[in-house]
């Protein structure tokens, strides 16, 4: 109604809103002229009416159960002329248009109606033209994307580019596989995720009972199925009008993520992709807050709240990450595998693990829930590396951090596989990751290793690496110098060369704290 009355055509009557506001949003289908009575029995729904009022009701009962009937026909706006039979516009039809909430809008000036006629139907078909064409547009879009096989997570960026709005991809649990919001928003969002998207749900079955479309403040949601099974729903959050149609294009993303589905058969692509970007953006730090991602972790279906929580690198060969939920499931928890995290050789999986606070998660329990994980050929070359059991997004992203520190470290090999390492039992890891931010510690330790860096820069030499083997083994140059790979004259010539560039004495025990230190450090910056 806003763009009929801005229609020149329209402004030449000089318009006047008598009902408007809200009113005014109501969507025009077709235009009808009409003086008569009896033109409700004649509407569809949608229309707007202009008319002259020459052959209304004369009693303002019966203007009134007009003006009635008109709203229960589902006009959408009602335009009179005013001079041609009233002169004023009588108060129980404004009174009545405004209780029913029906636009209505008066000409003070005589128009063609054919003119108006021709105007207002020339910018309906322009508009379901350019609807058609935009249609056509997205339909292209996400079908390339399908073609080229685009992820779940692609599929919901190029949702939310689209339609200008925050997209979400929940399975039928309720869990959130794959999100495009606002860092902002996360924490406002995904609290008690559940509770909420559940209640959206509702809301939105009833205004499909009643044929009532999605409000401006409504989350739009479209279902993702395929031959008559349901995998999830995409969800629209509030946001401006598209050319196609807010539903038309969550529509066609559905399709293409029910499409991909099917190709991926029996693996839940959904859920790997998403938890691995969940878990990879969370080492990274790319997250607005701390309550923001407690809240995204928990709507993917981690417990935080009275759970204890772990950090894990898995290392050394290949991890089946879609067997990691179900594994954690065994123990009576659950799991998000992410990639290969920085500084850490692959093939590696970064993992965080929530538990009930009485699980068990001792070196047996570690063991067992990798070799759910690994294959049986591969279990003697995996490295375990296990953070401390945390209490909280905080302490569990600490936990995260002091796993990869300590995988990145040299491995000593020692019995049968998968080699262990747990941090409780490094208090130099747990020292670094908790300074990992502070830069002096960082500068300190680049200061104190310049020589050997500046050595191995220029020669492509390997005394930061001779370094860690000899103090992964303290008191043992023989099994250091086997660590190293190197023959035992050669990793004693490192050693000299190492005491002359450092002038410093390496059987000293605070000369190999500070090192290690300084090496940690170095490691945790991903250097």
């Amino acid at each position: 109604m806003r763009e009929v009355i801005a229609l020149e055509a329209v402004a030449q009557g000089v318009p006047e809103v008598l009902v408007g506001d809200d009113a005014l949003d109501a969507r025009v289908r077709w235009l009808h002229v009409s003086d008569s009575a009896g033109v409700a029995r004649l509407l569809n729904g949608g229309e707007l009416l202009l008319s002259t009022g020459s052959s209304w009701p004369v009693e303002p009962g019966d203007l009134s159960r007009f003006i009635d009937e008109l709203a229960d026909a589902g006009l959408s706006g009602l335009v009179l002329e005013l001079g041609t039979h009233y002169r004023y516009v009588p108060a129980v039809v404004v009174e009545a248009a405004r209780e029913r909430g029906l636009a209505l809008i008066v000409l003070h000036r005589e128009l063609k109606f054919v003119t108006v006629t021709e105007a207002v139907h020339s910018r309906i078909i322009t508009g379901q033209t350019d609807a058609l064409r935009a249609r056509d547009e997205v339909r292209e879009r996400f079908t390339a994307l399908v073609l080229r096989g685009s992820p779940a997570d692609f599929i919901v960026h190029q949702l939310a580019q689209t339609l200008g709005a925050p997209i979400v991809l929940e399975n039928l649990g309720y869990e959130v596989v794959a999100a495009e919001v606002p860092l902002a928003m996360e924490e406002e969002l995904f609290t008690e995720w559940e509770l909420r998207s559940r209640s959206a749900h509702r809301r939105s079955e009833q205004r499909r009972e009643r044929g009532v479309p999605a409000g401006a403040e409504d989350w739009l949601i479209v279902p993702v199925e395929a031959r008559g099974i349901r995998w999830g729903n995409l969800i629209a959050l509030p946001g401006p009008e598209h050319a196609a149609g807010r539903t038309a294009v969550l529509e066609q993303g559905a399709i293409a993520l029910a499409v991909g589905r099917l190709a991926d058969g029996d693996a839940d692509e959904w859920a790997r992709i998403g938890r691995r970007r969940l878990v990879d953006g969370l080492l990274a730090g790319r997250f607005a807050g701390v309550g923001g991602a407690a809240a995204r972790l928990e709507a993917a279906g981690l417990p935080l709240r009275g759970a204890k929580l772990y950090g894990l690198v898995v290392s050394g060969a290949p991890v089946a990450v879609e067997r990691a939920d179900a594994a954690a499931r065994r123990l009576r928890g659950r799991a998000l595998a992410g990639s290969a995290p920085a500084g850490v050789v692959a093939p590696a999986t970064t993992m965080l693990v929530s538990l009930p606070p009485d699980a068990v998660f001792d070196d047996a329990a570690v063991v067992a829930f990798v070799r759910a994980l690994v294959d049986a050929a591969d279990v003697e070359r995996v490295t375990v590396s296990v953070g401390r059991g945390a209490d909280g997004i905080d302490a569990a992203l600490a936990s995260v951090h002091e796993a990869v520190d300590l995988a990145g470290g040299r491995r000593r090999r020692s019995g049968r596989g998968p080699h262990l390492r747990r941090a409780e039992n490094r208090p130099l890891v747990q020292l670094v990751t908790a300074l990992r931010d502070d830069h002096r510690v960082l500068e300190h330790g680049e200061r104190m290793l310049a020589p050997l860096i500046s050595y191995d820069l220029s020669r492509s030499g390997d005394l930061l690496d001779v370094l860690e083997a000899m103090l992964a083994h303290p008191g043992n140059r023989t099994a250091a110098a086997g660590a190293s790979h190197l023959s035992r004259s050669v990793f004693y010539q490192r050693i000299a060369l190492i005491e002359e560039l450092l002038g410093s004495d390496l059987d000293d025990g605070e000369t190999q704290t500070a090192l290690h230190l300084a090496l940690l450090v170095r490691r945790s910056a991903g250097r």
